[in-house]
């Protein structure tokens, strides 16, 4: 039996004692199922745009409607969107993403230079999470309008809400296959039932997340690095007998979203070697790449720079040739 196979079928009590896993490979555009539009929409933000290779280095800025203007305290700078249109630009990004208005807005003057995902999904911070929703601010049809080359949904997995959720996500996927356009969903874990089962940032939560994307027809999912906590004995069995180490807690995530690439969500800022090793991390573990917002643009605009080209040959290390 092969390491990979081995890896595939290892039993709990293997992986509670923290044996090794093996990387998991990426799918190619062949087993993603990919039609035409989408297919040449991915090639531009994975091979022509960015890092290439078959990575995706993209710059989020959604959090102005998703946190408020408090991230934009940190770097004042960054309150101008222009800001971080020109760090995707000159740092040489995949794609930037984020929502209708920053996308009309802008990208006449950075269309054919920056890719661009337009989320069209999305709520404040103002209410609780404990019945998180995000109803739709823009259309697929306003992504094909703007040049998008990708539309962002955000699906709160848990929420008490999440029938409407998963309804409105089946008739975003069913736009996206009609338009030819690449779907990329936001898998957060939510809600009161997934605070009682080891919280947001568990193995069991993210995992979840990572698989009920590629369940509902997903192209690319997005999703948080799980952080063990003593919350995760609060997680179902076996999660709460499991002993992990990050990446092969990262590992089991990539392979429960299967057939779906995988980014990374950078969360919080944080310290120039902590962020460089969760890309390192990441990237080893079987990622596509990384969606890295606060943990560049709250930095000095030749500081985001400069840490955007040590992220970039850190990618160049997981190029590949197209498959």
């Amino acid at each position: 039996m092969s390491a990979e196979t081995a890896s595939k079928t290892a039993s709990p009590s293997s992986l509670q004692k923290g044996a090794a896993t093996t990387a998991v490979r990426r799918p190619s555009f062949d087993e993603l199922g990919l039609s035409p539009g989408k297919r040449v929409r991915l090639t531009r933000m994975m091979y022509e745009h960015g890092p290439g290779g078959g990575t995706l280095l993209v710059l989020p800025i959604d959090q102005g409607l998703e946190h408020g203007p408090v991230d934009f305290f940190a770097n004042p700078d960054s309150l101008d969107p222009d800001y971080q249109w020109r760090l995707a630009r000159e740092g040489n990004f995949s794609a930037i993403a984020l929502h209708l208005g920053l996308a009309r807005k802008f990208m006449t003057h950075y269309a054919g230079t920056v890719p661009l995902i337009l989320k069209i999904n999305g709520k404040t911070s103002v209410p609780s999470d404990a019945q998180a929703f995000s109803p739709l601010t823009a259309t697929v049809e306003d992504a094909v309008r703007l040049g998008a080359d990708g539309v962002g949904y955000t699906v709160y997995v848990g929420s008490p809400a999440q029938d409407r959720d998963l309804a409105q996500a089946a008739q975003v996927r069913a736009e996206c296959d009609r338009f030819g356009m690449p779907l990329i969903v936001w898998a957060y874990p939510r809600g009161e039932a997934i605070s009682k089962k080891g919280g947001k940032e568990s193995l069991y939560a993210v995992e979840y997340a990572a698989r009920v994307a590629e369940e509902i027809g997903a192209d690319i999912v997005k999703v948080n690095y799980p952080m063990a906590s003593e919350k995760d004995k609060e997680s179902p069995s076996p999660y709460n007998t499991l002993h992990l180490s990050p990446d092969e807690s990262f590992q089991r995530v990539v392979k429960c979203a299967g057939r779906t690439l995988v980014l990374v969500s950078g969360g919080e800022k944080m310290g120039d070697e902590e962020m460089l090793t969760k890309v390192r991390s990441s990237m080893s573990a079987g990622a596509t790449g990384i969606i890295f917002g606060r943990n560049l643009w709250q930095r000095r605009y030749e500081d985001a720079l400069k840490i955007t080209r040590q992220v970039h040959a850190i990618f160049r290390e997981h190029a590949e040739a197209r498959r």
